[in-house]
């Protein structure tokens, strides 16, 4: 984790919110959540667009914790059943190291997408996936992290989170490989 440039002990966690504000279903409105997340403690609140990514600073080093009390006050102010990702700098820049399909010549980056999973997935995971079924779409597992190029799109999948989190058993939220970019870009101007 890293440390805020205050040298205070706080720590900048990046919060990825599952399922809000998608299709009308968990409608949050970013400043709602800012204003909520501020009054139970929470500093720098700052959110990026409005698919539920939420940095906050605390100094509550334990990214579970601070996952749960984000989970928590969700429920308790906007209703909704929200599952709660944490993810650091280092999660983020391994994106960029770890990502095979950055290593392609040409690579379309509309088309690359990166699911963060709630736990560390183990390579046999992929045979649990069975990526074969979604050709030309491919997938690549990477800790915590599964880094995904759709051949035609997002929308026309069935590679989706919902797949994802039934057939491993975890709790999953997608970005696409701009989001990623830009919270990459973010993290390390709060940090």
């Amino acid at each position: 984790m890293d440390k805020d440039k205050n040298n205070n002990q706080s720590i900048v966690h990046l919060c990825l919110l599952r399922g809000i504000n998608v299709s009308g279903h968990n409608m949050i409105k970013m400043n709602a959540l800012k204003t909520t997340l501020e009054n139970i403690g929470f500093t720098k609140v700052e959110t990026y667009i409005q698919s539920g990514n939420v940095f906050v600073t605390t100094e509550e080093e334990n990214a579970a914790k601070v996952g749960f009390i984000i989970k928590q006050e969700i429920f308790k102010v906007f209703g909704g059943d929200v599952p709660v990702i944490i993810l650091n700098v280092a999660d983020l820049k391994a994106c960029f190291s770890n990502n095979p399909f950055m290593k392609e010549k040409e690579v379309d980056t509309k088309k690359l997408y990166v699911a963060f999973v709630s736990k560390e997935l183990r390579s046999e995971n992929i045979n649990d996936l069975k990526i074969s079924q979604f050709k030309p779409d491919e997938a690549h597992l990477d800790g915590n992290r599964i880094f995904i190029k759709y051949a035609v799109g997002a929308g026309k999948t069935r590679l989706d989170q919902k797949y994802i989190e039934k057939k491993l058993n975890l709790t999953a939220t997608i970005r696409n490989w701009n989001t990623v970019t830009q919270l990459l870009k973010m993290y390390e101007e709060l940090a």
